[in-house]
């Protein structure tokens, strides 16, 4: 992997994880995630 794409994915990342970081406790249980996944989640979509 292009050091172009892991800076790219790494952003995704960095967006990802920001969004559902604002997201309310309430919001993230409609989607069906806990505050302790987001990190693992924000990383698997940017994959």
């Amino acid at each position: 992997m292009s050091l172009r794409n892991r800076i790219r994915k790494y952003r995704q990342y960095r967006q990802n994880l920001y969004e559902l970081s604002v997201c309310t406790d309430r919001n993230l249980a409609d989607l069906g995630i806990a505050r302790s996944d987001i990190r693992r989640i924000a990383w698997m979509a940017c994959n």
